[in-house]
């Protein structure tokens, strides 16, 4: 299971309208369940980003990291790392 750091469910729980319509979760508690409940996935860099959405079967050869960035399954974090939640 993995384990995300308090920054990480901070930083989706502000931008989680970028992916859902709706929020889906209001407290911490509620984004680690959900982030756990859809296997979200947190990477050390945008290689490591396009490697893992080339993998899940996303077209990624012609988008540059910053479409990456901007992709809405795509969550950049302070550290330097990103979340990938798939909706």
């Amino acid at each position: 299971m993995n384990e995300y750091s308090e920054e990480c469910l901070k930083v989706f729980l502000e931008q989680q309208e970028q992916l859902f319509d709706e929020p889906v979760a209001e407290t911490l508690p509620e984004a680690e369940a959900f982030l756990e409940d859809c296997m979200a996935v947190v990477v050390n860099s945008i290689k490591e980003v396009r490697a893992y959405l080339d993998e899940s079967g996303m077209d990624v050869e012609g988008m540059s990291n910053e479409e990456l960035e901007e992709a809405s399954e795509v969550f950049a974090l302070p550290d330097g790392k990103y979340l990938i939640v798939e909706g």
